[in-house]
């Protein structure tokens, strides 16, 4: 076992409700970027020649690309996130951090993983994030499935 490990080891594990909390927060930022995105498709679609108060037909394949470019951008938003420094926005307040199995940064491919299972557990009424309440090491679908593991860090003592 590496020191990284080890001191990760060591850490308690984000609980349930700490991942609720951060996931409500990061819920503001992704907000903002998703009217920025549609915004976006709005002028675009203004443009191109429908009135301006005409809305993008439901079920369309302009509103799927909306929601395709949507999801991506919230995607980029957690994955670079927890790639730079292991932490969103919404992480933060809670003492969040995202780790590697081994304590390391994760990967691109872990991350995009991580992001992938996590929206599939949303999209199942939050069934993987339930699940952390029954598994044996606290962990969810996408901490499994991606190799990362979340840790509450200790308070920062002035």
């Amino acid at each position: 076992m590496t020191a990284a490990s080890t001191a990760t080891a060591s850490r308690p594990r984000a609980l349930l409700p700490w991942r609720l909390l951060a996931l409500f927060y990061d819920a503001w930022p992704v907000l903002a970027l998703w009217f920025a995105v549609s915004a976006l498709f709005t002028l675009g679609y203004t443009l191109e020649g429908h009135a301006p108060r005409e809305n993008i037909a439901p079920f369309s394949a302009l509103q799927w690309l909306l929601w395709l470019c949507c999801w991506v951008v919230a995607g980029l938003y957690a994955t670079v996130s927890w790639r730079r420094g292991g932490q969103t926005l919404g992480m933060r307040p809670w003492r969040l951090r995202l780790h590697g199995a081994d304590g390391g940064t994760p990967g691109w491919g872990a991350l995009w993983r991580r992001y992938l299972v996590g929206t599939l557990s949303l999209l199942l009424g939050g069934l993987g994030f339930w699940w952390a309440l029954f598994d044996r090491e606290r962990l969810t679908w996408h901490d499994r499935a991606s190799g990362t593991r979340l840790v509450r860090l200790p308070k920062q003592k002035p």
